[in-house]
């Protein structure tokens, strides 16, 4: 692989391949001595973990590791890791893997030593400014999926895991002080966990792209973005092993996280409460929902898609992108129907309440009622 780069924006990236071998490095320069690294149950006993844990043992740093981590993490996994943490007398988090190990391992770091319970740091108005900054720990970050974008996101999801809500923790000091981009660490992801980040990224572009907030620089990031997946995720499905290709999706990732500064919209307000309920994977249950919120958003965004199209390379304006999407689907092994997630008929009216009260809701270019997320629930289920 010929890439390598460092990057500033948002937050510093040593983007390469065998750029974890760095993350020594990496922990001294944020002052890190004695790291927790966070990852989830899958990924504990990889060899990609192993090796990360062998490389700060052999630095003098230890090999401490939490991983009781959910797919869907609850505050239930943010209590035990806090413990941890606290009981190992740890000064950093390294967060490491999917957006599950990731988004836990920021908000351990950022909940460990404070005096309020987590939930009264939901991204409401200025809820973060109740956070004691000053016992915030440095993090790092080393995502091994390219999907979620959480490296470089300011935020981590909780689902309590009483309501089954998803809950959006937020304070400027959750971005990671330093992101680790290795293309090497994500050549062993199953296939469906390729499509369904790679997926989970573009739509993270498209969402950020169809908002209809004022932020151009984000809005040239998610274009952009959106073609780097187009382009590399058949790749990287034909053959796992094409490290370029891993590379460019993994500065997708990135790129769409960094984007959706601008907003999201329903497609992200649907998901949210379908992983809630029914545990499904974030990234599959967005690309299940992406044709029937496109069809929904249509009258405000068609001619914005037909440009997005034209920059693709994709001809039709907005009906050659919707075809296009329903064939990369296809390509991939999507299914059509979230039913094949395992979702019912059953909490229809409770998922639409959910869906519209959910933060992402208020970037959709075209208002989320209840009424509309019914029927867009009844299309996809």
């Amino acid at each position: 692989m010929s890439l390598t780069a460092n990057w500033n924006y948002p937050t510093p990236i040593r983007f390469g391949a065998g750029r974890i071998k760095e993350i020594a490095d990496a922990c001294a320069a944020v002052g890190m001595k004695r790291p927790l690294l966070v990852t989830d149950k899958g990924l504990a006993n990889m060899a990609i973990t192993q090796g990360t844990l062998d490389l700060l043992d052999q630095a003098g740093l230890g090999r401490a590791l939490f991983a009781d981590v959910d797919p869907n993490p609850s505050e239930i996994n943010l209590a035990a890791g806090v413990k941890a943490y606290n009981d190992g007398d740890h000064d950093g988090v390294i967060a490491f893997g999917g957006g599950s190990g990731l988004d836990l391992g920021k908000v351990i770091a950022f909940q460990a030593k404070q005096t309020r319970p987590v939930w009264d740091f939901e991204d409401v108005g200025d809820w973060w400014t109740r956070a004691d900054v000053d016992a915030i720990a440095p993090i790092i970050a080393v995502p091994t999926t390219a999907g979620t974008g959480s490296e470089v996101g300011r935020a981590g999801i909780i689902t309590n895991s009483e309501t089954h809500v998803k809950k959006i923790i937020f304070h400027p000091k959750i971005m990671p002080s330093i992101v680790i981009c290795d293309p090497e660490l994500t050549v062993g992801m199953p296939q469906v966990i390729t499509v369904g980040t790679g997926l989970d990224a573009f739509i993270h572009c498209l969402e950020a792209y169809s908002s209809p907030f004022y932020h151009p620089m984000s809005q040239g990031i998610a274009l952009e973005g959106m073609r780097l997946v187009k382009e590399n995720l058949p790749k990287v499905y034909a053959n796992p092993n094409d490290i370029e290709a891993r590379g460019h999706m993994m500065a997708a990732a990135a790129m769409g996280a960094t984007a959706f500064q601008k907003g999201l919209g329903a497609m992200h307000a649907m998901s949210h409460p379908v992983g809630a309920v029914y545990n499904t994977h974030h990234g599959m249950t967005n690309a299940v929902v992406m044709p029937a919120v496109l069809k929904f958003n249509r009258p405000a965004i068609d001619e914005r898609i037909a440009a997005a199209a034209a920059y693709m390379g994709i001809d039709g304006g907005f009906d050659g992108f919707y075809d296009f999407v329903l064939q990369t689907r296809a390509d991939h092994g999507v299914p059509d129907k979230l039913s094949a997630l395992g979702v019912g008929t059953d909490r229809i009216d409770d998922l639409a309440q959910m869906a519209v009260e959910d933060p992402s809701a208020g970037g959709n270019p075209v208002e989320l009622t209840v009424d509309a997320a019914k029927v867009l629930f009844e299309a996809c289920i």
